[in-house]
Formats: C-alpha cells, sequence, structure tokens
C-alpha cells in the first residue's frame, strides 16, 4: 500500500495501516531525516499515550507505556542488538517499531517473525510510506 503524507496530521492514514495490519513488529526504512521517529511519535500519539517519544539511537530501545516498543540498529547494527537478547523483546505484547532494521529481515524470518515494512521516501515536504507485509 502506498500512502502520501504532505503534513503531520496526514501520518494518522500511515497509523492506521499500521493498526489494521495483524503484524506487531514494523522494520521502518527510510534516509536520515525522512521521517521514521516522526511516525512512531504519531502512532503513539493515535493510541492516546501521553509519552514523549525520542530517537533510541544511543539507548537502542524506548519503551512507551509497555505498548509500544521503539528500537534504532543505527548505531548499534544487528549484532549487538542480538547480542543484548533484544530478539527475545518482539515475542512482548505491544507493537515494536525497528529503524533501520533491514540487515534484522532474514533474521526474523528464520526464527519466524513476521513483520511489517514501511519504506520512507522523502520528497521535499512530502513523505511516501510504502507498506509491504
Amino acid at each position: 500500500m502506498r500512502i502520501e503524507v504532505n503534513s503531520l496530521e496526514e501520518l494518522s492514514k500511515v497509523a492506521e495501516c499500521i493498526k489494521k495490519s495483524d503484524k506487531n513488529i514494523v522494520i521502518l526504512s527510510g534516509t536520515l531525516g525522512s521521517g521514521k521517529t516522526t511516525l512512531v511519535k504519531e502512532f503513539v500519539k493515535s493510541l492516546g499515550l501521553k509519552d514523549e517519544v525520542t530517537s533510541p539511537t544511543f539507548a537502542i530501545q524506548n519503551v512507551y507505556d509497555d505498548t509500544v516498543f521503539h528500537y534504532d540498529l543505527y548505531n548499534k547494527g544487528v549484532d549487538e542488538f542480538l547480542a543484548l537478547g533484544m530478539l527475545e523483546e518482539l515475542e512482548r505484547n505491544g507493537f515494536h517499531f525497528i529503524e533501520w532494521g533491514e540487515d534484522l529481515e532474514d533474521i526474523l524470518k528464520t526464527y519466524g517473525f513476521e513483520y511489517l515494512k514501511i519504506t520512507i521516501t522523502a520528497e521535499g515536504a512530502k513523505r511516501i510510506f510504502e507498506c509491504q507485509s
């Protein structure tokens, strides 16, 4: 599914797409500044949670209300993610957003995890969200 977004308010369309999916693991793919963390922020807001969403770049994982789990593999990479036992975190109930998780895809498949992949492309102020399960 392809969703064009021209404003923060329109991110609700992407949030609804995620909620309607039968997948609770979401790999977010896109360049720096494309809107990966902004999407998680709007998703958390769409659930009515009051948590402040920030990029987990240095922490590797942020948890919001024990419902939304937000990972960033940019600095630590897949090996560190696995060494820290984070793969087991994906079994927890809730939504799991993984930024820069493209290298994790084969491992997820090997262990039987299903996921939704959202590729974000920036076109000026507009963002294109491609959702693939």
